[in-house]
């Protein structure tokens, strides 16, 4: 348990920052595992459809630090790999 008043603070924004990333992460997971399962199903123009959506998650995620800018490309230029494959 936090003592000192600025501790106190430094732990409710931690909270609050937590809370955030969670959503964030969440809302980019279930988009990543729309796009998954049209990948497995074959459906590669519903699934290229939905990248749109998924790299505005995945953006959204990296910007605020929620994952890093590297992991971001990394994890968009995986999904658009498969994309592309299964498009052809």
């Amino acid at each position: 348990m936090a003592n000192t008043t600025s501790a106190k603070k430094a732990q409710r924004a931690a909270e609050k920052r937590r809370v955030f990333n969670a959503r964030r992460k969440k809302a980019m997971k279930d988009t990543l595992k729309t796009v998954e399962k049209l990948l497995v199903a074959k459906k590669g123009a519903d699934a290229a459809k939905a990248l749109p959506d998924l790299y505005q998650a995945i953006d959204k995620a990296a910007k605020n630090g929620t994952i890093k800018p590297n992991t971001a490309a990394r994890m968009k230029s995986r999904i658009s790999k498969q994309v592309g494959a299964l498009t052809k």
